[in-house]
């Protein structure tokens, strides 16, 4: 293993951790916001928009911290990615169908007046994690994690 490479997973997992538990930190605390951002998609049968709304910041908060502690890393990757999937998918239906919303990614969402969307930001600031989920799926381990490479001798994974 090249030995920047589990400096290089530390960063990705703090920046995409730190993503994941923010967002879902600043949806947790206001339910009836992030339903109403879910719902601003119209891509859910009303009802499960609720549902939904209320899940993913708890989702999203326990990928966030098992990034940056460190643990199961390879499979809070891959969550993280699924997610970076799905937000780009509805961004880029919502942009496609004219839709004029807030992603609702940090807090808020809904409709916003049509020159105030950010769906290329959007789209690109998620790619970009997206690519760091990858990254992480196919090199888990990193420096100052919980959780290391049992086939190695101690410290041998992480120098």
């Amino acid at each position: 293993m090249r030995r920047w490479f589990p400096w290089l997973s530390l960063v990705a997992r703090l920046v995409l951790g730190g993503v994941m538990l923010v967002a879902g930190a600043l949806k947790v605390t206001d339910p009836e916001a992030a339903t109403q951002a879910v719902r601003a998609y119209e891509l859910l049968p009303q009802g499960f928009d609720g549902i939904v709304g209320l899940l993913l910041p708890f989702l999203e908060i326990g990928i966030g911290l098992l990034l940056i502690i460190g643990y199961g890393v390879r499979a809070a990757a891959v969550a993280a990615g699924v997610f970076m999937l799905m937000f780009i998918a509805a961004v880029s239906s919502a942009w496609a169908r004219g839709l004029a919303i807030d992603c609702g990614c940090f807090g808020g969402g809904g409709q916003v007046a049509p020159g105030q969307t950010k769906y290329l930001q959007e789209i690109l600031r998620d790619a970009g994690l997206l690519v760091l989920a990858g990254w992480l799926f196919l090199k888990p381990l990193s420096k100052f994690a919980l959780e290391s490479d049992p086939h190695t001798s101690t410290g041998e994974a992480a120098s």
